[in-house]
């Protein structure tokens, strides 16, 4: 069990945020999370949260996932100060902290989530892996499963995630696995590039876009530039920027003032 005292770390409101669907609060107000083949239990008090895991897994994987070592209060500092919305903004989602998750699960996911809502989009994830992810026991004794392997699905025909409630999302995932599985798409290299090169080399697979590509370039490989835009994110533009937001203010972490902005949108 580690305990961590941090600023600007919410564990619901990463929760919340759109980045990750496998992060669950439990009844109890607990919380558990399951990243590829690992899973944890936490719960927060305050500014304290409780990692139940041993140092070692803490120090070598959660620590660089929840990005704990980032000062996330200075982002917020430097948003300017005659952007009453952008300032609000921030204080409303002061504890979200961009997670650092694989890349192949983030490609599926959020080919998954296009034209998704959260709720469908989590039913989805945990059908595919609850039908092709590996069984594993936690600490509890409760059974969970890993995220699906490119390998364990890029056999599939293409329409076989219809029947985890995908729809026609089932080809762009089944593609995109037989893409990187046959050495097409490369994420090793991908893991390696700049911001720019691995959004290009992203959008080669199968149904990928512009908004999923920056999803996956923020919520994956950490490229703070990245800025995905969505409707909520379109329509605070409307609203609020309507000469343009000013990403020049932001360079190096636009992504985010994006989930500020996105958090804020979803729920105030």
């Amino acid at each position: 069990m580690i305990c961590v005292t941090k600023e600007n770390f919410d564990l619901l409101q990463i929760c919340r945020s759109g980045q990750c669907f496998r992060m669950t609060k439990e009844e109890d107000g607990t919380f558990s999370l399951i990243a590829g083949s690992r899973y944890l239990a936490l719960e927060q008090r305050g500014s304290q949260c409780i990692f139940h895991c041993e140092e070692a897994e803490f120090e070598d994987f959660w620590k660089a996932y929840f990005d704990l070592e980032n000062d996330y209060g200075a982002y917020i500092s430097r948003i300017d100060e005659e952007d009453a919305y952008l300032k609000d903004a921030a204080k409303f989602g002061a504890g979200i902290r961009i997670l650092r998750q694989d890349l192949w699960e983030m490609i599926a996911t959020f080919l998954i989530s296009q034209q998704n809502h959260i709720t469908r989009i989590r039913r989805c994830i945990h059908n595919i892996c609850e039908r092709y992810g590996e069984e594993k026991v936690n600490g509890k004794g409760e059974t969970y499963y890993t995220f699906p392997t490119p390998a364990a699905l890029a056999g599939l025909p293409e329409d076989a995630l219809m029947a985890c409630n995908l729809g026609y999302r089932s080809k762009y995932v089944v593609r995109s696995a037989k893409s990187i599985v046959s050495g097409e798409v490369d994420l090793d290299r991908i893991r390696l590039l700049p911001y720019r090169e691995a959004r290009t080399e992203l959008l080669r697979l199968y149904g990928v876009g512009e908004k999923v590509a920056d999803c996956i370039c923020l919520f994956a490989l950490h490229h703070l530039q990245a800025f995905p835009v969505d409707t909520h994110i379109k329509q605070a533009f409307a609203k609020h920027y309507q000469e343009g937001f000013p990403h020049d203010l932001y360079e190096g972490y636009q992504g985010v003032v994006q989930q500020y902005i996105f958090y804020y949108e979803l729920f105030m």
